[in-house]
């Protein structure tokens, strides 16, 4: 089942997409409310429009970093973060030779069937809740001996 978007212009964006794109992109949507849903640290997503793409941030206030979809001129469609945030770097870190990246911005996509629901779901998890994490891991280094 499709969720409901947030707003009329939310809506008009899908539907405006070419055909590959759009499904791509709601594929990618899913993904982001079910994680959220899925996942007590995640919590509630906000769903609004910046610079004219569909964008998702945790509700709680400076918990994670804003995810956003949109097409790019490298591929039919594509995950998008903060550039200046780890996000990417972290996840090509993690999984790395599995995807293509648009530098620290993104990930990149050709095809549906490339949204890869485990990979995937941990970039955005981590997207969501990136300052949070950060927060922690900046407490840990101060303060090692605690978190031993």
């Amino acid at each position: 089942m499709t969720r409901p978007f947030a707003s009329a212009e939310i809506s008009a964006v899908f539907d405006q997409a070419p055909p590959g794109t759009r499904e791509g992109l709601l594929r990618l949507r899913a993904l982001i409310f079910d994680v959220a849903e899925s996942d007590p640290d995640v919590g509630p997503v906000t769903e609004t429009l910046k610079w004219g793409q569909p964008s998702y941030v945790a509700a709680r206030a400076g918990q994670g970093t804003p995810l956003r979809l949109g097409r790019s001129n490298q591929a039919r469609f594509a995950l998008l973060v903060h550039c200046q945030s780890r996000v990417i770097d972290n996840f090509a870190n993690r999984f790395p030779a599995w995807d293509r990246f648009d530098g620290t911005r993104g990930v990149l996509f050709n095809r549906v069937e490339d949204v890869e629901p485990l990979r995937h779901g941990w970039l955005i998890r981590h997207a969501l809740t990136y300052h949070k994490s950060k927060a922690a891991a900046d407490r840990a280094r101060r303060d090692p001996d605690r978190f031993n």
